[in-house]
């Protein structure tokens, strides 16, 4: 096993994306207490972040009506 192998990744879901019927957009749904539970980092400039995911094949699936949502997550190791 490589080492990449070895991490434990677990994800926590924090929202869901899809397709706006309306507009050419994505629409990303945050659920406020699940982000509000997110690891965030800082940066050396000070700024604070929450880092965040969304597969590219499922949300090429939602661009392409194949699905109607996909899910944004968390992944921590």
């Amino acid at each position: 096993m490589t080492n990449e192998e070895d991490v434990t990744r677990i994800t926590n879901l924090v929202g869901y994306a899809r397709k706006s019927n309306a507009v050419d957009a994505i629409w990303i749904s945050i659920n406020k207490d699940a982000f509000e539970d997110c690891e965030s980092y800082t940066t050396s400039d000070g700024q604070s972040y929450v880092a965040l995911s969304i597969s590219l094949s499922a949300i090429e699936k939602v661009m392409n009506g194949e699905r109607a949502v996909t899910t944004v997550v968390q992944t921590k190791n």
